[in-house]
Parts: C-alpha cells; structure tokens; sequence
C-alpha cells in the first residue's frame, strides 16, 4: 500500500493508517502544516515528511505540488494507492496552471481571507489556478484505481470542495472510491453525547453555521440565553472581513469577543469558540473562552472590545483578559466548534 496523506489533519490520518495496515504499507508521503506533525514515528524515517505554509500558501506549497506529482509518477503499476485528505490542502500543496503566478495565488488567497469569502467559493476561485486541484490530480490517475478517505471543514462535506478538489472527481471520470471518515456532525455530535452522558440538558444544532463572525455572535448568545438547555453545540465556520490594517487574532477569537460584549454581566453563561485544529486564523491559538467578565478584565488592561472588533484585533482584546485558548495541533479538522454553557451557581454547586 502507497498513501499519500496532505492537510492539516494528515499526520494524524497517515499513523491511523499505519495502525491500521501495519507491515502492508510500503511508502507513505505526509504533507502538512508546520508543527503538526509531532509524533517520533513521523520524523524517524518511517514516512516521507513535508512541511509546508498555512493558510497563505508560499514556494514550499509549490514544492510539495511538485513532489506530489513525482510520487504520483513513481507507484508501481499493481498498487492502489490511499489518499488521505482533510483541510488546509489548498494552501500546502499546489501546482499552478499553465500561465498562472505564484503571485495571483497570493493575492488570490490574502484577499479572499481579508474579505470573508465562503470556504466553498474560495477553494473554487483556488482550483481555477491549479493543475492538481478540481479534480486535476485524479485525472492523473487514468484508469488506476484508488482509495481516498476525507476529513471534511466544509460545507456539504463535498470532495469537490475538500482541498479545493484536491481529490475531488476528476471532469471526466475516474477510478477513485471516495468516502468521508469525520466532519463537523460529528464533533458536534460526539461533544452533545458527552454532555449528556454527565447529565447535561444539551441543546445541538442540527444545521452547520456560516456567515460573518459579528452576526452569528449575536445569534449564539441570543440562543445560549433563551432556549431551554445547560451545554450549547454549535458547528461551522464564520467568516470576517478584515481591515486594511488588521490586527491580531482570528476568525473564533473575533466570534467569542463579540459574545462576550453580548453576555457581560451575565455570570450564568459562558462560550467557547475554537478550530478543532488547534489553531485559530495565522494565529496559534485555537480561540477563546469567555464569560461575563471578559470585558471588564480587558477594559482594566485599557482596551476597548468594539475597538478592537473594529480592528480585528480580538486576539489582543482576550490576551488581555486572559481568554485565549491554546491547545496545540489537534491531529483532526473539522472546523470550528462553539460551545456554550448556561448554569446558575445553584446549579453548579449542586453538581
């Protein structure tokens, strides 16, 4: 068995792999984020390792498209080979169109980020520069037969989408058995049972979220203080727009400000916004907890959270009040998860 696993989920995927096939597996190419991929057994010469750029793509995403190309060209005729593929694909590996830019790419992806386009239309607008993305990478294949496994971020938990189509069908058919292992759902799904399991009343969004990250924090806090629940579970991704000067932060950390404008005050509520990654933006934090104190813990460090909304500096704002969450990779992506808590100190004390 040959696997080639890329995004940020890949180093996790291609040891599930190897758990999973033991002695079978022949040769295994890992391309992902930098820092992610902190096992021993990834860095001991059991697997080809390339570190490549999140989320703006840069020379090394070029590179890896090139060795990528060079793996393909090197399986052996009577090998299947297994795909592994989870988010963060468009900006690690690429290989440009013919009359395409390193350029064009970038501007491609920083203003694309900036302006809060939708995931799903962003990878579009990326597959458009590529020779491997849209399906172009399993057109390679010909008439070999492969296996692609998905860790879906998007909406739709679409192949065509995941990447930017990295694996996606190719337009004019191909050999590729393609399913999706993990989502959103999922998450949503498994943290709703553990709340349930210790006796939480656990409301679970059924639908994914989108949208700008200001209009679903009122949305969140509107629904953590009026439905009838304990733990709040929500799963998606929001977008924001960011300024010609934007600060420091991401798009949970924008999230998780704006509710914490929204519940100061209320000592019965507290949200969580983070990236089931473990990193939230270009950021290395995976988002925020916050509480009714939040904005008074920063407006006493002398900032102002509608100031830094307006900045996009959210990362600043919950620094200083001491919210930030940092986890480290996480070795999945499906994501961004929120997760509200609503309990009165009774309540509390009497768990």
């Amino acid at each position: 068995m040959w696997i080639a696993a890329i995004g940020k989920a890949a180093a996790a995927m291609a040891l599930g792999a190897h758990d999973a096939l033991g002695a079978r597996v022949r040769n295994t190419l890992v391309i992902t984020r930098a820092g992610h991929a902190t096992s021993e057994r990834l860095t001991r010469g059991e697997v080809e390792l390339i570190e490549s750029a999140h989320p703006v793509p840069d020379e090394r995403s070029l590179a890896a498209g090139a060795r990528l190309l060079e793996w393909l060209g090197e399986l052996p005729p009577a090998v299947t080979p297994l795909f592994l593929i989870s988010g963060g694909a468009s900006s690690l590996v690429e290989m440009l169109a013919d009359g395409a830019s390193l350029a064009q790419l970038l501007q491609l992806n920083v203003q694309g980020l900036a302006a809060g386009i939708p995931i799903g239309e962003l990878n579009a607008r990326r597959a458009r520069l590529s020779r491997i993305k849209g399906g172009g990478l399993a057109a390679r294949l010909g008439k070999r037969a492969a296996l692609a496994l998905f860790i879906s971020d998007v909406p739709g938990n679409d192949p065509r989408v995941i990447g930017s189509g990295l694996m996606g069908p190719a337009p004019g058919g191909d050999q590729v058995q393609r399913t999706i292992i993990a989502s959103a759902d999922d998450a949503v799904t498994a943290v709703a049972l553990e709340a349930r399991r210790r006796g939480f009343m656990v409301h679970a969004a059924e639908a994914r979220f989108d949208g700008p990250a200001t209009r679903l924090a009122s949305r969140f806090a509107h629904e953590l203080r009026l439905l009838p629940a304990e733990v709040f579970v929500w799963g998606g991704e929001s977008t924001v727009q960011l300024p010609s000067a934007p600060g420091r932060g991401g798009r949970n950390q924008h999230l998780a400000l704006g509710v914490a404008k929204l519940i100061a005050g209320e000592p019965d509520l507290l949200l969580l916004a983070a990236g089931t990654d473990g990193t939230d933006g270009v950021t290395e934090d995976a988002g925020a907890l916050v509480d009714a104190d939040s904005c008074a813990r920063l407006a006493l460090a002398g900032l102002d959270a509608d100031t830094c909304l307006a900045q996009a500096d959210s990362g600043t704002a919950l620094a200083a009040s001491g919210d930030l969450v940092h986890t480290g990779p996480t070795g999945t992506n499906v994501g961004d998860l929120v997760i509200g808590l609503k309990m009165t100190a009774a309540r509390s004390r009497a768990r």
